[in-house]
């Protein structure tokens, strides 16, 4: 296993200052954030020097019933050639649910939700990820993900599980810390039995990051430091093994440079105090294999189509019941699916903010509390671009924005960012264009 070092998330943000940050020896980057013919000026310095730069996708929806898109695989190893990366890494998740095979609507998360840890979920990930090994042109590595909710009737632990997965498929893990941390807090699992049972020598790096705990729920935000608790799941795992790398992540709220260097320092910290525990005696540990009934392995030949059909009627169960308001499904704590179903929509709102900053500027302080009620009745069905058109399309068509120079802003953004071809620059297109989709409208 190739040994990465310590890292950072690279984020346009924090870019200069990751570029001038001591003792950075790798970067990851949100694949789906890069274009690979014009790559930032800092990425390219940065592998000028000699930096390694891992993408870490976030889209494919690897735990979902359907197979891997082709188009998002070939997506995905574009920006592995063009970032020149020696591994590739994803997320044991479902982001999507619906379509044909459940003949309802697609609908999309916007966020990356916990597959159950069935024998059926297990049979389908493990051919998607073969799947998409066989697309990409290096190591695949996977993420466990942090989760405010559980599945009822799940047949494994999350350290059986990934356990299984990387037997059965050679795919390598890529273990976060921090999201072990919070399904300790939001589902009662014991960090220590996870990582006990895991595959230690699959481990391609790790992740490190922050959070904070509202009401007895624990947040994985990636906007706050890191707190002891995440510190000392790291060095219980570095007591276990000695990791090829690990990467602190942050990805809003960010501090001043000496405060992510400060962050850096601990988690060097936390390896070291693991580092000196190794080799001393200790308990047995469970096995995955031990105590565990073996998942039943999907024979050659035999087709997973009754197990995606069964998956993909459960998880869009869910789905609609976190972002269209549908019952909960049987099995499932109703008060934990509205705490997540809290968190989408503001994640929701958050990332259209962000992407279509213009829209909190026009609508002001009333932006959140429009955005918020719009989506408690529309789900989302086309990514966050698309996400913000409909959002300005339906504040346009309701009542909800009164006329005022709010909605005549609003309509003119819309009207500018609507249209099939992109926008001209020339004065007189523009205003032929707009007029023919205020007829249009009417």
């Amino acid at each position: 296993m190739e040994r990465l070092g310590t890292g950072i998330g690279w984020r346009p943000e924090i870019a200069d200052a990751v570029e001038r940050m001591p003792g950075i020896d790798w970067v990851e980057v949100v694949a789906e954030n890069v274009c690979p013919g014009h790559l930032p000026e800092s990425l390219g310095r940065l592998r000028e020097r000699g930096v390694t730069v891992i993408p870490h996708g976030v889209s494919l929806g690897l735990g979902g019933a359907e197979r891997p898109d082709a188009g998002r695989l070939a997506a995905l190893a574009e920006r592995v050639e063009a970032l020149g990366a020696p591994l590739v890494t994803e997320h044991i998740a479902f982001v999507r649910a619906g379509g044909t095979r459940t003949a309802s609507p697609l609908l999309e998360a916007g966020h990356l939700l916990p597959v159950p840890r069935t024998r059926d979920a297990l049979d389908v990930l493990c051919e998607n990820i073969r799947i998409a090994q066989d697309a990409l042109p290096v190591p695949l590595a996977v993420e466990n993900i942090a989760a405010l909710i559980s599945w009822p009737g799940e047949e494994m632990t999350e350290g059986q599980f990934l356990y299984e997965l990387a037997d059965r498929t050679g795919v390598r893990l890529l273990v976060d810390v921090a999201n072990l941390h919070t399904n300790h807090v939001n589902r009662g699992e014991d960090p220590a039995k996870a990582l006990a049972e895991l595959p230690l020598e699959a481990i391609a790096y790790v992740h490190v990051a922050g959070g904070f705990e509202r009401d007895g729920v624990w947040h994985d935000s990636h906007a706050h430091p890191v707190p002891e608790p995440v510190l000392g799941v790291l060095a219980d795992l570095a007591s276990r093994v000695s990791p090829p790398g690990v990467l602190l992540e942050r990805d809003e709220n960010f501090p001043e440079p000496a405060e992510l260097e400060r962050e850096l320092e601990a988690i060097r910290g936390a390896l070291e105090k693991g580092a000196s525990e190794r080799g001393a005696a200790r308990a047995t540990t469970a096995s995955a294999a031990g105590d565990a009934e073996p998942a039943r392995a999907t024979r050659p030949g035999e087709s997973t189509e009754p197990a995606r059909q069964r998956l993909a009627l459960a998880q869009t169960a869910l789905l609609s019941a976190l972002v269209a308001g549908t019952p909960v499904p049987e099995g499932f704590d109703g008060v934990r699916l509205g705490v997540q179903a809290r968190a989408l929509a503001g994640k929701r709102a958050d990332v259209v903010a962000k992407i279509a900053s213009e829209l909190p500027v026009i609508l002001g302080e009333r932006f959140r509390g429009l955005f918020l009620a719009y989506a408690h009745g529309h789900p989302m069905t086309g990514g966050y671009r698309r996400d913000a058109l409909d959002f300005a399309e339906h504040l346009l068509r309701s009542e909800a924005l009164a006329e005022g120079p709010a909605r005549r802003e609003l309509r003119a953004w819309w009207l500018e960012r609507s249209g099939p071809v992109p926008p001209s620059r020339r004065p007189v297109v523009r205003a032929v264009r707009a007029a023919r989709r205020v007829l249009a409208h009417r």
